[in-house]
């Protein structure tokens, strides 16, 4: 008795779009999805979201975020300032200390773009 598979191709041409200009991300959605993505690149710069994340209401002092990590002040502000350029974190300046507040939605909206980048027909 033979047995008839259906083929695997044929199925995923069926359930697949075609790409389309429509589906592909403009140079400046990938310029800035690629910004996003090198800001979380660096190890350090994850450990300090992470600690911001884990302060009472996701907002830390830089002066909370040096020591855990054991590097320097300027490190730690230099670090911050990629995370708040890509949207990660906010900036608040009180008297010589500046406070970072935790932007969970800028992480939804991140995986919402690679969700995109795995179904693009979706």
């Amino acid at each position: 008795m033979t047995t008839t598979l259906p083929n695997p191709t044929n199925r995923q041409q069926a359930t697949c779009c075609t790409p389309t200009a429509a589906v592909a991300p403009s140079p400046a959605e990938s310029r800035d999805l690629a910004r996003k993505l090198k800001a979380l690149s660096d190890p350090t710069r994850l450990q300090l979201l992470q600690l911001v994340a884990a302060h009472p209401g996701g907002r830390a002092c830089i002066c909370d975020l040096t020591e855990p990590l054991g590097v320097t002040q300027p490190t730690v502000s230099h670090h911050m300032k990629l995370l708040a350029e890509s949207g990660f974190v906010t900036r608040e300046q009180q008297g010589k200390w500046a406070y970072y507040t935790m932007r969970p939605e800028a992480l939804d909206d991140l995986g919402q773009h690679l969700v995109r980048l795995g179904h693009p027909c979706n």
